[in-house]
């Protein structure tokens, strides 16, 4: 395991706070995540899980402000994630 399993669980957990930032429920995150990043739903459901039990309160107030005005389509969804998953690698590679 070591760096490289850490570092993809940063990664994750990174696009689950930008899922996050778009009014994305847990579902259309790992969905989202899984067919445009290709990450296993069990891992993004996993770490949202863990995020979940570490920020009770904001995930509480988060699903409580749940609306559907606020969220993305498809192509922006999709486009979203290919950046962020092109800005995660670059971060990578200047470390």
């Amino acid at each position: 395991m070591g760096d490289s399993s850490a570092s993809y669980i940063h990664m994750v957990q990174h696009l689950i706070e930008n899922c996050l930032i778009f009014h994305m429920t847990k579902e259309e995150c790992v969905e989202a995540l899984s067919k445009h990043a290709s990450i296993e739903p069990v891992i993004t459901s996993t770490v949202w899980n863990e995020l979940e039990k570490e920020n009770k309160e904001f995930f509480e107030a988060y699903s409580q402000s749940q609306g559907k005005e606020n969220r993305m389509s498809e192509a922006e969804t999709s486009e979203m994630i290919q950046r962020m998953i092109s800005d995660s690698s670059k971060d990578a590679s200047d470390d």
